[in-house]
């Protein structure tokens, strides 16, 4: 029963993940941004539970929604970070945008804040350590790229305004974490 916890909180958390893979992916990315965005995500997506688990369930209680809200505040001021970037922009390009470290860490991280409390109610279940951060990260490393393949073969078809509808995709998905529906 605690495997399937894990493996199912892990596909739950990682969820966010590709939704926002399929924004980045709609600007078209090359491989080394497609790999980067993969290893950022799944680096934060194992180590917030892991952070979550360590520090124990009664902590939980303590932070409460404000992760949640937080992590969906900073995900929408990256979408709305990339319309503003999209808009200075004069001309459409079909050029890949810059994904940065800066940049990428920031959604990253606004990405597993919710997961500090998934791991500290994995770790009132007593799931292995090790067990739980290679879930974690081989779930969202896998949503990720699939999250980017897909975001990729939509923006093709969608061209010039991707940038503006990849932020705009953002700000969708980090008020719905913030809402608690994804």
């Amino acid at each position: 029963m605690r495997v399937l916890a894990l493996i199912l909180s892990a596909v739950a958390v990682g969820l966010d993940n590709f939704a926002v893979s399929i924004g980045i992916g709609l600007t078209g990315v090359d491989a080394r941004t497609r790999w980067r965005v993969a290893v950022v995500f799944g680096a934060f997506e194992a180590a917030m539970p892991l952070i979550g688990l360590l520090l124990g369930h009664s902590a939980a209680h303590t932070l409460g929604r404000a992760t949640q809200y937080a992590g969906g505040a900073l995900l929408a001021a990256a979408g709305l970070w990339a319309l503003v970037e999209a808009r200075r922009s004069d001309e459409p390009t079909n050029d890949s945008p810059s994904y940065g470290t800066g940049r990428l860490l920031m959604a990253g991280f606004a990405l597993s804040v919710d997961n500090l409390v998934v791991g500290f109610g994995l770790g009132v279940t007593h799931v292995p350590l090790l067990a739980a951060v290679l879930t974690f990260a081989v779930a969202s490393v896998a949503l990720s790229l699939i999250g980017l393949e897909l975001g990729q073969r939509l923006g093709a078809r969608s061209q010039g305004n991707a940038e503006l509808f990849a932020g705009a995709m953002l700000i969708v998905v980090g008020v719905l974490i913030a809402f608690g529906v994804l």
